[in-house]
């Protein structure tokens, strides 16, 4: 009896029983037969039954058949409106019952610092006003930890947050937990013998964490910089010799809490190599190769250099180029002997498809105006392609220091024979205020404030405002320049001063104030000449009593009426941070054209930069000068005073003629100074960009117009050394020089410490 009245019931249960609270197999069975009369949609709110209905791939009329049904039910998910969705069966009518995704009402952000809330709105897909769906909040969630990820914060936290809100609404919250930067723990090398780790860390841009990296990234894990890590490593390899080097693997592993990334470089170093045989070829006509030997870097038996090789390539490229001919193909064919581990280069010249500059793009200047960035190149658009003028016109527009990095690069044009070339510029602050300070045993503190635009309006233009200010003076002038006046390449100008000045080195004052005229231009590609006008008046009052009778004499005011001229001839890699070339400028001066004083004044100096080791230059510098009066004496404040800057470990005017009775610095009408000087890395990061220098100065002034006893004068040498320091700092440059006279007069006067100190904005 017990089995029939288990099926009995069981019959029961199933006629009033829905498939949903039946097995599968139960509800399918249910599900089966029939035809469906009626389709009825449930719990909708917002959206349309209609609407509902039209999602789904069954009509009344059809037969019930779980797998439509099944179809049905997937389609109305796959619309992402609906939380949950359920069909069953009463009778012949299909009942479909919804539960409606809410709407989310507004997103925010909270626990967020590194990363502002619009930055972080930008990367969500997820909006006001759109269906709230848990794949869709799921899928925002990874897009904020990747956002992260790449600012360097590996143990971020995202968790979603929802308000339920009337209406079927909700706000969603994203609570982010930031934590801190993920930082690179430790970078390990495995497989390398020729070099130490310490020594391959210096030649790759990611680094180990470190307290005084605050101002730097380069210490956060980033997988695009380990990429380019892969190629610095294989560059230095190739140019040490290591022609068969090969980076294995980059591992970055997280450590345990996850608070930094241990990053490991497998390499294979392979033998070192040396030069073997190095040839020159060319199916030129008239081109004597013989004569282009002197030129290469490449030497048989040298030590294997990768960057020897494309330094040549660039080399004959220019001296095959200047030699007239326009078009040339330079490859370098190597051969590679491994048993005797050489590597022969044989240098092809050949003739090189006829290319012409299409056209000239610039990017990135926001601010600065295109012609500014275009006439400073040396290519225009329907010339021969010349890689020698395009690696000059990138010079110059470096030179121009308004762009933080300057891209030039060649892209193929419109036809074979034509390029593009294509310059990509980062622009930096050209707007300047520098503080400079010093320090002096005669004046004490003194210091001056210039604000300086070097790119007015994006046109190229300097304007410049300076005041300074000290115990003994003050100067106020206005300066402003034009690059290119009418459109033409002369450098035009003008400049407004007053100036006063307390001379305690001899006891007097000084006021000028006046105006001046410039006019510049380029002789040649590297030679340049500027002609100057200046009118000033100057008095000369507060002579003190007991002052030199040679500055008593000069007492009262005079008018200079002052032409002049600037020949200079720069070589230099980089006219800012120079580490290899020459400047070598010849001034003269002529007053007496109008005004009351007479003279004639001369200069010239020179400056010889020679890279001694890596990241070593040695500085040769010098300058002579003379000033002679025309029918008349010279006078005081036209004469030449060294020391301070100029000649460190004197005061200014402390290393030349001198009034002994009333210790008065006369000047002098001639001088000579020289300097050798070695500037190098100190071992600190490079983000830091402090160099050291070792000085040597040698130097005097003298002739100072008077026989009398009481004036001492000599053309001895005097000489100083010392250290310094030089800072590219976040908040200026900073210079610091400590100097120590080794050879000086009785009468000099010394000064230990000078700096000067500068910012930008």
């Amino acid at each position: 009896m017990r089995p029939v009245l288990y099926g009995l019931l069981l019959a029961v249960a199933a006629s009033v029983l829905s498939p949903a609270a039946m097995s599968p197999a139960a509800a399918q069975s249910i599900m089966q037969g029939g035809v469906i009369e009626e389709i009825r949609i449930e719990g909708a709110q917002r959206i349309d039954p209609q609407t509902i209905r039209s999602f789904m791939p069954i009509d009344p009329g059809d037969r019930f058949d779980p797998l439509r049904l099944d179809e049905a039910l997937k389609a109305i998910f796959d619309t992402g409106l609906f939380a949950d969705v359920t069909l069953r069966r009463e009778r012949n009518a299909l009942i479909v019952a919804v539960v409606e995704n809410p709407i989310i009402n507004r997103i925010a952000f909270e626990g967020n610092d590194a990363i502002d809330d619009s930055q972080l709105e930008g990367e969500v897909e997820l909006r006001p006003r759109v269906v709230y769906t848990r794949t869709r909040v799921q899928n925002d969630v990874q897009r904020l930890l990747d956002l992260y990820r790449r600012n360097g914060r590996f143990a971020a936290r995202v968790e979603p947050k929802i308000i339920q809100l009337e209406q079927n609404r909700v706000d969603l919250v994203f609570e982010i937990n930031e934590g801190d930067v993920t930082g690179i723990k430790s970078v390990n090398f495995i497989g390398n013998r020729a070099f130490s780790d310490s020594s391959l860390r210096g030649e790759i841009s990611t680094s180990e964490s470190a307290w005084y990296r605050f101002l730097s990234s380069d210490d956060t894990y980033d997988p695009d910089r380990l990429n380019f890590d892969r190629e610095l490593l294989r560059r230095f390899y190739l140019s040490e010799g290591y022609a068969d080097f090969r980076v294995l693997s980059v591992v970055a592993e997280l450590d345990d809490d996850r608070s930094g990334f241990i990053v490991t470089f497998t390499v294979d170093e392979g033998p070192l190599y040396t030069f073997g045989e190095v040839d020159l070829t060319t199916t030129l006509r008239d081109l004597d190769v013989e004569l282009l030997r002197g030129e290469l870097q490449a030497r048989p038996g040298d030590t294997y250099d990768a960057t020897a090789v494309e330094a040549d390539v660039d080399t004959l490229t220019d001296v095959v180029g200047n030699l007239g001919y326009a078009f040339v193909d330079i490859r370098p064919r190597t051969r590679r002997d491994r048993e005797n581990l050489t590597i022969g280069i044989t240098y092809d010249i050949q003739e090189g498809p006829k290319v012409f500059v299409e056209r000239i793009d610039i990017e990135g200047n926001t601010r600065t105006l295109d012609r500014v960035v275009r006439r400073e190149f040396r290519l225009i658009e329907g010339d021969a392609f010349n890689a020698s003028k395009l690696r000059r016109s990138r010079q110059r527009i470096e030179n121009l220091g308004f762009f933080r990095s300057v891209n030039v690069q060649q892209e193929p044009g419109s036809a074979p024979d034509r390029s593009v070339v294509k310059v990509q510029v980062e622009e930096q602050s050209t707007g300047e205020i520098t503080i400079g300070a010093g320090l002096s045993t005669s004046v004490g503190l003194l210091g001056n404030i210039q604000l300086r635009e070097r790119n007015l309006l994006g046109r190229g233009q300097d304007l410049r405002v300076g005041f300074t200010l000290s115990g003994a003076s003050s100067q106020l002038d206005l300066s402003f320049t034009e690059p290119y006046f009418l459109d033409r390449p002369i450098a035009a100008g003008f400049d407004l001063f007053r100036v006063t000045r307390e001379f305690e080195e001899s006891d007097f004052d000084q006021r000028r104030i006046g105006f001046g005229l410039r006019g510049g231009y380029d002789l040649t590609e590297h030679t340049r000449h500027v002609v100057r006008y200046r009118l000033e008046q100057q008095e000369i009052s507060d002579v003190d009593d007991d002052a030199s009778i040679l500055i008593r004499s000069e007492e009262g005011e005079t008018v200079r009426s002052i032409v002049g001229q600037d020949l200079t001839w720069d070589r230099r890699d980089n006219r800012f941070d120079p580490r290899e070339g020459f400047r070598v400028r010849l001034s003269n001066e002529a007053a007496g054209l109008g005004g009351d004083v007479r003279f004639l004044r001369n200069s010239l100096e020179g400056d010889y930069f020679i890279p001694v080791f890596e990241n070593m230059t040695l500085n040769l510098g010098g300058e002579f000068g003379y000033i002679f009066g025309i029918g008349e004496d010279t006078r005081i404040a036209d004469r030449f005073f060294i020391g301070g800057e100029s000649f460190r470990g004197f005061e200014p005017g402390g290393a030349g003629p001198r009034d002994v009775d009333s210790d008065d610095a006369l000047g002098g009408n001639a001088y000579y100074l020289g300097t050798v000087e070695l500037s190098f890395p100190l071992g600190l990061p490079e983000e830091f960009d402090i160099r050291g220098r070792l000085f040597t100065d040698i130097g005097a002034s003298f002739d100072a117009d008077s026989d009398a006893a009481f004036v001492e004068s000599t053309a001895t040498p005097r000489v100083s050394v010392g250290p310094g320091l030089s800072w590219r700092s976040p908040f200026g440059p900073l210079r610091l020089d400590l100097g120590f006279p080794l050879v000086k007069e009785d009468f000099d006067k010394e000064q230990l410490l000078s700096f000067s100190f500068g910012t930008q904005f």
